[in-house]
């Protein structure tokens, strides 16, 4: 947030940044002209070996030399000195730097001290380069201190660096005084490169773009990386320092890359074919420099060179790149880089002399190059992420704006379609105009940007006719001389809605001209020629076709062959010449076809245009309250179908869970016993339960009794224990009223994932349920659970004669309802009474299907069965007869007026077809059937 800068907020501000920078300065000026006081006394003793040293040649003869110095040793021989420790030496230590050699100290002829990394290095053929201690005492004066040195390449071969004796703490403190610097810069830079990456990398995620500080920082990294691995001081730093020392030339040889990259992205592609080569070019230098040091062929440091002047190649180029590019760009920030880069390329090249000639300096020149690089694109970012948020905001802006003009459209084209929709005849005009207008403007050689304006402005040109009552729009009969003069009102009360709307030009003249003439008779303005908008005229021309082109309450459509001879006839009277003649070519060469229905996408909307009606809006708004109150059902709160099926298949899609179809038991009964005021109750208690036993899913009414629930992301144990105590709390409420006790739930459950249809879910969770309603109801069940065994019991456990008996009891609903076969029941009493009054004979038949093996069949090839055998009793049974599902294994049959001795005949003809469809030969058809007319019926088996 942002708060507004004030001279008295700012005044403690600026105090604090100067006593800052006070202190800084403070600090800075002491360490320059300030007392060393690392030291601790002024005369303390000189920590350089005081001797001479001999050089022992291989040839036998001795040369006296001076240390520090290089002189000629072969690679890989040993260089042999010595010296006599002075007679007052009293040093602890004696150390010396190894630059890639194996050092051997002896004093008096007993190895005291021995380095070398051949047990221990993975790569490479010399031991990397370090400090050499070598414990002594005052006991050792006057002996002879050797020293050897052997090294396997050129570079350092014959290099004797400085050899220091006193206590090993000074020593360090020496070594520290003269290198620490460039490895404070070092960890500088390594820490300022991790986090500007880290920097860099949320930046690009944020802005979804790379930066240019992002391959820098890996520049930083690297660089950084090198400077570790050639600080004298770097054995203290980390356990292993040969992997150190070999990632310097890792870092050379793999330098290029990121540099490249960087300047890539600065100059936005420019030169990419020529960098991508040169990365390639760095990249088998660096295979081919890595499998000779891996081989023990040739180290990192005898093939360096080469990467060097790649390397070095590869800073000129980019410089000279950059000039070339930022000498036609007037940005600051552009300007700024090229000095930078030349401020690096300077420190570069002096890293490279210091690396050959002073040996004492390590990185520290790259290191104030890559900080004075880091500050420059520091800003250049930082510019960067304005422009882009300017950028953005604009373009947001741009969008808002467009989505406000499209909402504002698309509401306008909205009251437009609801106003046509009052009138079958004209339902779809204000389309066809838009779409015959843009035809006539695109043969006219419009733009589309202009074609897609006049569309807009086209498809509202009878907004107006909002002020005209029904009851004249619809007149079928000839209009009255005060009824045509309201009607020509519309024009002017269109223009008048539009008058504020200015994101789609011409809108208005449109509205308001597109029943003038060019003759000068037209209204409301009686405008003739060119007066008339030429967007206008257009829309004149279509509104004209389309009426005659289309039946009119009060006519048919017109015949193509009158529409044209009409159109021809008013050339130069009602139409414009030129776009008569177009509109004749068009229709000649039978070009006026409409496209598909039209789609125009709209953004999710946005604050309300306030420059559009007030009256428009509350249209728009109603209508679209009505639309979404059809959504639920006002009894039990919930979604209705069509809204609550979509929104569990949408969750059904990103959860796994259970589907729970769910049956009201009993509600007919309560309604015609105890009224529809009872059996509202009820749904309205188990909506409310319902709607706080899925608080984290969705329940939906699918209408009657039947609701549908989906709870994620839960497992079966756990949704039967939540089904049970849905069950129980419902039936306590239920058992608290008298009118609604007989209310009971049923349910089907499937356990479904997100691979799953809603439609295969939904389906089995039906089976679930139909299983429960056709074995006792008041329970539920879960798809799996359901096996032949437990599916054919309860239906073969009833006598036919007890169905038979429940069948006739079904006229007061006592006991039928158990069957849930209600509209069966009601053809039963009704062939009952027919028996009674006329005589007629009728006979029950119920077909049962039995295993024929032990093992329980899967509920697909029961109601694969099942379905084969509905379609054999629809293809035998007559018209008169009545079939239906009584069990999850067993049909009862009406058979209307048999003769009795026909019906094995029947029913054998029956399991013919079923056997000719069944394939499975795991079922068996039976049946029993007796007469509906007697009391005390005998029943025959078969």
């Amino acid at each position: 947030m942002t708060k507004e800068k004030s001279p008295a907020r700012q005044g403690p501000r600026y105090i604090f940044y100067f006593l800052m920078l006070a202190i800084l300065g403070w600090f800075i000026f002491m360490q320059f002209f300030g007392a060393d006081e690392r030291t601790v006394s002024g005369n303390s003793p000189s920590l350089l070996y005081p001797g001479t040293f001999t050089w022992e040649k291989s040839d036998g003869t001795t040369e006296e030399i001076t240390v520090p110095g290089s002189y000629d040793v072969p690679a890989g021989e040993t260089m042999v000195i010595t010296s006599t420790l002075p007679s007052d030496f009293d040093a602890s230590s004696i150390a010396i730097r190894s630059s890639l050699q194996d050092v051997n100290i002896y004093i008096n002829g007993t190895l005291r001290e021995q380095y070398s990394t051949s047990k221990t290095r993975l790569i490479g053929k010399n031991s990397a380069s370090r400090f050499i201690f070598c414990s002594t005492s005052h006991e050792d004066a006057g002996k002879e201190l050797r020293i050897e040195l052997t090294t396997y390449t050129s570079n350092y071969s014959g290099v004797v660096n400085q050899i220091f004796c006193g206590d090993k703490a000074d020593i360090w403190q020496l070594i520290f005084n003269h290198y620490g610097q460039a490895t404070y810069i070092a960890f500088f830079t390594l820490f300022a490169g991790l986090t500007t990456i880290l920097f860099s990398l949320t930046l690009g995620f944020v802005y979804h773009t790379s930066f240019d500080m992002e391959y820098l920082d890996w520049c930083m990294i690297m660089g950084a990386t090198w400077m570790l691995g050639e600080s004298k001081i770097r054995q203290l730093l980390i356990p292993n320092s040969s992997a150190l020392a070999s990632l310097c030339f890792v870092m050379i040889l793999l330098g290029p890359i990121p540099l490249l990259l960087y300047a890539d992205n600065v100059q936005n592609g420019l030169h990419r074919r020529l960098y991508h080569i040169v990365i390639g070019i760095s990249l088998l230098d660096f295979t081919v420099c890595s499998i000779l040091a891996i081989a023990n062929i040739a180290d990192y440091i005898e093939t360096l060179p080469l990467g060097q002047i790649i390397l070095i190649g590869t800073f000129l180029m980019v410089f000279i790149h950059l000039c070339l590019y930022i000498r036609h760009r007037k940005k600051a920030s552009d300007h700024l880089l090229l000095l930078a880069h030349l401020l690096v390329l300077l420190c570069v090249a002096a890293e490279c002399v210091s690396v050959y000639f002073v040996t004492s300096l390590s990185g520290l020149f790259i290191g104030i190059g890559m900080l004075i690089l880091l500050f420059v694109n520091i800003v250049r970012t930082l510019r960067s992420i304005q422009h882009i948020e300017n950028a953005r905001q604009q373009l947001e802006l741009e969008h808002k704006q467009k989505q406000t003009e499209n909402l504002s459209l698309q509401m306008m084209q909205t009251l437009s379609t609801t106003i046509e929709a009052k009138d079958e005849y004209t339902r779809g005009h204000s389309y066809r105009v838009a779409e015959y207008a843009a035809l006539i403007a695109a043969e006219l050689g419009w733009s589309s940007e202009e074609i897609q304006q006049l569309k807009h402005a086209a498809y509202l040109h009878d907004i107006g006719k909002i002020g005209i009552p029904d009851l004249i729009l619809n007149k079928p009969s000839r209009l009255t001389d005060d009824e045509y003069n309201l009607i020509k009102k519309h024009t002017v009360v269109g223009a008048e809605i539009l008058k504020d709307i200015t994101f789609v030009p011409h809108i208005v003249e449109v509205a308001r001209n597109h029943h003038e003439r060019y003759d000068g008779n037209g209204y409301p303005d009686g405008l003739s020629g060119v007066e008339i908008p030429i967007h206008a005229r257009i829309t004149a021309m279509a509104d004209s076709y389309d009426a005659m082109n289309s039946r009119r309450i009060y006519r048919n459509a017109l015949p193509p062959e009158m529409i044209r001879e009409e159109i021809s006839k008013n050339r130069g009277k009602q139409f414009d010449p030129e776009i008569t003649d177009v509109f004749l070519k068009l229709l000649d060469e039978k070009r006026v076809v409409l496209h598909n229905i039209r789609t125009q996408e709209i953004t999710a909307p946005p604050e309300a245009d306030h420059t559009i009606n007030k009256f428009i809006s509350e249209v728009v708004s109603t209508i679209k309250n009505q639309e979404d109150s059809k959504n639920y059902d006002f009894l039990t709160g919930l979604p209705m179908r069509s809204l609550g099926e979509r929104l569990i298949a949408e969750f059904m899609q990103e959860h796994n869970g259970c589907l729970i179809f769910l049956d009201m038991d009993n509600l007919k009964k309560i309604n015609d016993v105890y009224g529809h005021m009872a059996g509202d109750r009820a749904l309205r208690n188990l909506g409310t339960l319902l709607s706080r036993y899925t608080a984290n899913g969705i329940a939906c009414r699918l209408g009657g009794d039947e609701f549908l629930l989906f709870l994620p992301d839960i497992s079966a144990e756990n949704v039967s224990k939540l089904t049970t105590r849905l069950f129980h709390h419902f039936h306590s409420i239920a058992e608290a009223d008298p009118e609604i006790k007989d209310a009971a739930l049923s349910a089907g459950l499937y356990m479904c994932t997100t691979s799953d249809t809603f439609a295969d879910c939904y389906s089995k969770a039906d089976k679930a349920l139909y299983n429960v309603k056709q074995n006792g109801k008041n329970h539920f069940s879960f798809y799996h659970q359901i096996s032949h065994s437990s599916s054919d019991s309860p239906g073969t456990a009833r006598d036919l004669q007890q169905v038979a008996d429940a069948l006739r009891k079904s006229g007061s609903y006592a006991g039928a309802l158990e069957l849930n076969y209600r509209d069966f029941s009601r053809q039963y009493e009704y062939m009952q009474q027919l028996i009674i009054r006329s005589g007629s004979r009728c006979y029950l038949v119920m077909l049962t299907l039995e295993a024929t093996s032990d093992t329980p069949a899967h509920i697909e090839e029961i109601e694969q069965t099942l379905s084969h055998m509905e379609q054999a009793i629809q293809n035998t049974i007559r018209r008169v007869d009545i079939c239906t599902r009584y069990s999850s294994m067993q049909y009862l049959i009406i058979l209307f007026q048999p003769v009795e001795s026909q019906i094995p005949n029947i029913m054998e003809r029956i399991f013919m077809q079923y056997y000719r469809k069944a394939k499975s030969t795991n079922f068996l058809p039976t049946y029993k059937y007796l007469s509906m007319a007697e009391n005390n019926m005998d029943t025959n088996q078969k």
